[in-house]
């Protein structure tokens, strides 16, 4: 610990304005005490020879009245006179008042002479004391002079001494202070290499020199990393902007991290107007970016860049760490190849279905016309080959009658004619058609429709298809002798549902948000079970396209649940 620090200046100033106060109270008594001295001097050595000579002047003169008294009073104020001789010449004029008291005591008369002469000597004493009090008095001025310019000297220079020290002495610590402050407020702007000097010897000296040690550390941390930092600042935006696919980063709070050149080039945007600025404020002024952070993006759609059209999914992927969702990124798939090549897929499909639908239809009639008697009997051998090349003919059939549908939906040309429908007229037609399948299995077909059950806006062709398409699958993997129900219902809002319930095996849940997807079939199936995989596809696109939605849920404690919904009229 220093020994001259703050607390040891602070307390060395206290003891200096000490020392000049008790310096000029100390002056100031000194010569207080002194006139006083001077002054009791006068009235004990002047003032009281004055009073006994005033006493005996007023003897001499009642003596002629009352010569004893007066005699007596005198002798008494001689004797007190005798005994307050204190200046020069006063002595004899004492001594010649003593002997001509006794010539008057002895004479035993008044002698008037004598009186006048007795009344001299007292004027002498009188005059003495006088001239006395007159050099006394002028001393005392003198001194009284003297204390009121030592007085007004130490005054001036305690004035003096202490205005100097009170203006200078604080700066001892605001001086500090001030060069600190400004140092924290250069370290707040990162001027790293701005140092104070402050050689007070005290506590400050020992901040100023921990303060730079600081900023030397921090400035050679800045410059260790800087290099670093901006190496990897440009490495990120190197391989952002190396991603094939348009790619926006929002963090949580809605702030955009970073935008590539190509999202940057769809926008039509600069990075100054994006980067750094909240999602909803570009929203604002920009439509291309407000449907982008819409979140109901199912579907691919078209931007139009460089006079060509282009097709995009939008992807958003989760920034974690530790499990902490960051932000997000969104990312514009372009699928404009792949739209093409699913465009010609679609054409060929459409017309390959085409051109074998009418062929497979011939051969179902010439198929038929063989198992018929009036062609001919065949054998039971023949009987079960037409009969497998029928069924397997029936399958090709289906199939390409699906294929044909999902071309039509693919190419967005369904062919929809929405009108009221009656929901019971629905589910009445689709369990006639299937009854006879459901009669095979020894499953029953129940439904479950209430009579105030509102009318449905749908295509009943498609509407149709879409249940008997559910239906079918219900009864083809339920259990034998199990129930198939058909329920109907009013949902939340201006909708009509209906539900198809079913005891079979359900779906894994690892494969439900699979089912709706085209070719796609539940591993672990027997090969009866095997369809095509598109029903539940082309039976999507036709409710979406009439305005409605297919749902699964799984039943408990089995089975499953197509929910469809309409929109009510």
């Amino acid at each position: 610990m220093k020994s001259f620090n703050i607390r040891n200046k602070v307390r060395t100033g206290t003891v200096f304005l000490f020392i000049l106060l008790l310096l000029t109270a100390g002056m100031g008594i000194f010569y207080v005490v002194k006139l006083k001295q001077l002054s009791n001097e006068i009235l004990k050595d002047n003032y009281e020879s004055l009073d006994y000579c005033y006493s005996m002047q007023m003897n001499l003169v009642s003596m002629t009245e009352n010569y004893q008294k007066s005699k007596e009073e005198f002798h008494k104020s001689l004797i007190l006179q005798e005994g307050n001789i204190t200046e020069h010449g006063e002595i004899e004029a004492t001594q010649n008042l003593r002997r001509k008291y006794e010539s008057l005591i002895i004479a035993e008369r008044l002698d008037s002479v004598r009186i006048i002469e007795m009344s001299q000597d007292i004027s002498s004493i009188v005059r003495v004391n006088m001239e006395a009090i007159r050099i006394k008095s002028e001393l005392t001025d003198q001194k009284a002079k003297e204390a009121m310019n030592v007085l007004s000297v130490i005054a001036t220079f305690v004035f003096i001494v202490g205005l100097v020290f009170t203006i200078n002495f604080p700066s001892v610590i605001t001086m500090p202070i001030g060069k600190l402050k400004e140092a924290v407020n250069e370290l707040s702007q990162k001027n790293y290499k701005h140092r104070i000097h402050i050689n007070t010897g005290d506590e400050f000296t020992d901040l100023a020199d921990t303060f730079n040690v600081l900023a030397e550390k921090l400035d050679m941390y800045e410059h260790s990393n800087l290099n670093q930092i901006m190496f990897q600042k440009s490495r990120a935006e190197a391989v952002i902007n190396s991603l094939k696919d348009a790619s926006i980063g929002i963090d949580k709070s809605g702030n955009i991290l970073f935008a590539n050149e190509q999202s940057l080039k769809l926008l039509n945007l600069k990075a100054s107007e994006i980067v750094g600025k909240q999602s909803d404020e570009v929203a604002r002024f920009n439509d291309l970016f407000r449907f982008i952070c819409e979140d109901s993006h199912t579907s691919p759609f078209r931007i139009v860049t460089d006079g060509k059209e282009n097709f995009f999914v939008i992807d958003k992927y989760s920034i974690l760490k530790d499990d902490e969702e960051l932000g997000f990124v969104l990312a514009l798939k372009n699928i404009t190849s792949f739209q093409e090549k699913d465009t010609a897929k679609t054409n060929f499909l459409a017309t390959i279905s085409h051109e074998l639908k009418t062929p497979l239809g011939s051969a179902d009639i010439g198929l038929k016309l063989l198992n018929n008697p009036k062609t001919g009997d065949l054998n039971d051998m023949q009987k079960e080959i037409v009969n497998d090349l029928q069924k397997e003919n029936a399958r090709l059939l289906k199939l390409v009658s699906e294929l044909l549908d999902m071309s039509q939906a693919e190419t967005g040309n369904i062919n929809l004619t929405l009108t009221e429908v009656d929901a019971d007229e629905v589910v009445t037609d689709v369990i006639s058609s299937l009854k006879p399948q459901a009669v095979d299995k020894d499953i029953t077909l129940t439904k479950s429709i209430p009579s105030n059950l509102k009318k449905i806006k749908a295509d009943k062709e498609k509407a149709e298809w879409v249940l008997v398409n559910l239906v079918s699958n219900a009864i083809r993997y339920s259990p034998r002798g199990s129930e198939v129900i058909l329920v109907a219902g009013i949902s939340d809002g201006p909708t009509v549902s209906m539900s198809v319930i079913d005891n079979g095996p359900g779906i894994p849940p690892q494969y439900r948000d699979k089912i709706f997807k085209r070719f796609f079939k539940v591993p672990g199936r027997g090969a009866e079970h095997n369809g095509t995989g598109l029903g539940l596809s082309i039976s999507k696109e036709f409710m979406e396209a009439m305005g409605g939605k297919i749902e699964y849920f799984p039943s408990v404690p089995g089975g499953s649940e197509f929910r469809i919904t309409f929109r009510a009229t």
